[in-house]
């Protein structure tokens, strides 16, 4: 069995339209969610005083990560133009860009990311990440 770890969670939300090219059904055409993205990290460690990792770091960061889809046509915005917007491919996006930015950072280099999880509304969301 592996060594306990603290859990963080934090999440922000961006609306945004979309489609999904190639499906067969209402999604092919354009609509629009209320996006929201959950981080779920973990870290080892506290800080001197008692804090795994900043929520309001990680929320920032984030939150850099999503403005840039905000009230946007995901499938004009890079890498979505080359393939489809959809809650698996986002999860995985944001997954990956966190895990680069986290990593880059002096404060947060011992975080590690367990998974992102994308909701298009209250009933449908993906994740990506350590599932198991």
């Amino acid at each position: 069995m592996s060594e306990p770890v603290f859990g963080v969670q934090v999440s922000v939300e961006f609306a945004a339209a979309h489609h999904i090219s190639g499906y067969d059904g209402e999604c092919a055409r354009p609509h629009g969610h209320n996006f929201k993205v959950v981080v779920d990290a973990t870290t080892p460690t506290l800080s001197s005083i008692g804090i795994a990792l900043d929520f309001k770091e990680l929320k920032l960061i984030l939150k850099e990560l999503t403005n840039r889809f905000d009230h946007q046509d995901l499938n004009t915005i890079e890498p979505f133009n080359d393939i489809n917007p959809t809650a698996e491919t986002l999860s995985r996006y944001f997954f990956q860009e966190l895990s680069k930015t986290l990593a880059s950072k002096e404060n947060t280099k011992n975080v590690s990311l367990r998974k992102v999880t994308v909701w298009e509304n209250e009933r449908s969301c993906s994740s990506y990440g350590y599932l198991g």
